[in-house]
C-alpha cells in the first residue's frame, strides 16, 4: 500500500473541489458539467441538500485535507500490514457526513465495504471515483447493498437502530454510533460577533447533525432578544419547505399546549431542560453557576458531542463557530476510529 500516494491524491481531490467551488455560479456547467449535475441530483434525492449546503460540507473538506493536515493526522497511526474488508453502514442527515470514516479506512489501508444511506448515495461515490483517478486507480472500495465478509464494522444509526445492531454485530469488532447533540454555554459578554458564529452552530445544515447545537445554557440575566437579533443571517431557512413544516407544527403543538417559548417567526426557544429539542426549536436553561452546566454535561456525556463556549469558561468545549468546523482527527462519538483501525 502506497500512504504517499493516498495523500498526495488525495490532496489533489481537494484541490478539483476548490477550483469547482471557486467557480462563479452561473459557470458551473461550463468548468465541470459533470460535478454540477451530481449536486443537482443530490439535492433532487434528498431536499435538505441544498446546493449550499452540500458546498459548504465540500468546502471544510477542501480546506482540510491538505498533505500537510493529513500527513499530521496519520503520523500517530501505524497502517495496516494486511487489508482487512471494514464494512460501514453511513448516515445521511448531512452532506458527506460518512466521508470520514471511508477516508479513515482507506488511508488505514483497508477495504471499505460501503452501505450508503438512502438520503445521501450520490455526491460520495462521485468524489470516491475521482479519487480514485487522481490515484491512478489505486483505491480500493466497494458499494454494497448488504455487508458480508468482513472483519469489522462501523455503523451509524439512531438510538432504536443501534440496539438492532449491537445485536447484529455482537460477534464481530464494532463501533456503533447513536443519537448525539451538541450544546452551547454562554458567559453573558459574548459579542455581537460571537453570537453570529454561536448561529453557525445552531442553523448550518438546518440544525440536522449531531454537532448542532440543540440547547443553550444562558446565564440568568441574558436577554433573549440578543440572540434573536443575531440569528437573522438563516431566517431565509423558513423558505425551505421542510424546515417551515416542522417549525409550523411545533408552534402549533406549543400554542395548543399553551407552553411558554419565544419566537422570531422562523425559530423558536423554549426554556426546557431537554438535551435534544426538535427541528427548529432551541431549548435553554438559565444557570446561576457552572457547577450546574457541568453537572448537566456529566450526566449526559453519553449523548453530548460538542460542548461549545469560550475557553474561559473551562468546560472542555470548542469554540463558538467552530462546530461545524472538526479537524481531522476530531472522532465521532469520541471514538478513536484510526485506533480502531490499527487492531482489526
Amino acid at each position: 500500500m502506497n500512504t504517499e500516494k493516498h495523500i498526495s491524491s488525495l490532496y489533489k481531490l481537494s484541490s478539483y473541489i476548490k477550483k469547482f467551488l471557486t467557480t462563479e455560479p452561473h459557470n458551473y456547467d461550463e468548468i465541470d458539467e459533470e460535478f454540477s449535475a451530481v449536486l443537482r441530483k443530490s439535492e433532487n434525492e434528498n431536499s435538505w441538500f441544498t446546493q449550499e449546503s452540500q458546498r459548504f460540507a465540500l468546502n471544510q473538506w477542501a480546506q482540510l485535507l491538505t498533505e500537510e493536515n493529513l500527513k499530521n493526522w496519520l503520523s500517530s497511526y501505524q497502517p495496516a500490514k494486511t487489508p482487512k474488508k471494514v464494512g460501514l453502514i453511513l448516515a445521511g442527515n448531512i452532506p458527506m457526513v460518512g466521508f470520514h470514516d471511508v477516508i479513515s479506512v482507506i488511508l488505514s489501508h483497508h477495504i471499505p465495504l460501503i452501505k450508503l444511506s438512502s438520503k445521501d448515495k450520490t455526491l460520495l461515490p462521485f468524489l470516491l471515483r475521482k479519487w480514485n483517478e487522481f490515484s491512478d486507480g489505486i483505491i480500493q472500495y466497494e458499494f454494497v447493498e448488504r455487508l458480508q465478509n468482513f472483519e469489522a464494522v462501523i455503523a451509524t444509526g439512531s438510538n432504536n437502530t443501534a440496539r438492532y445492531l449491537d445485536y447484529y454485530f455482537k460477534d464481530h469488532l464494532s463501533i456503533i454510533r447513536k443519537n448525539r447533540t451538541s450544546i452551547a454555554v454562554l458567559k453573558g459578554d459574548e459579542t455581537e460577533k460571537e453570537l453570529q458564529l454561536l448561529a453557525e452552530d445552531i442553523f448550518r445544515y438546518y440544525g440536522l447533525g449531531c454537532r448542532n447545537v440543540t440547547r443553550l445554557f444562558i446565564p440568568e440575566t441574558f436577554k433573549i432578544d440578543g440572540l434573536f437579533e443575531n440569528f437573522l443571517n438563516f431566517q431565509d431557512m423558513i423558505n425551505h419547505h421542510k424546515y417551515a413544516n416542522n417549525y409550523e407544527y411545533n408552534r402549533a403543538i406549543y400554542l395548543l399546549n399553551q407552553d411558554k417559548f419565544w419566537d422570531n417567526n422562523f425559530v423558536m426557544l423554549k426554556e426546557d431542560e431537554s438535551l435534544f429539542s426538535p427541528l427548529s426549536v432551541i431549548n435553554f436553561t438559565r444557570y446561576s453557576n457552572l457547577e450546574e452546566v457541568s453537572s448537566f454535561i456529566a450526566e449526559n456525556k453519553e449523548n453530548i458531542q460538542a460542548i461549545v463556549a469560550k475557553p474561559e469558561l473551562g468546560l472542555d468545549s470548542i469554540g463558538l463557530g467552530e462546530a461545524q468546523n472538526p479537524d481531522l482527527a476530531t472522532y465521532a462519538d469520541h471514538v478513536d476510529t484510526m485506533r480502531f483501525l490499527e487492531v482489526i
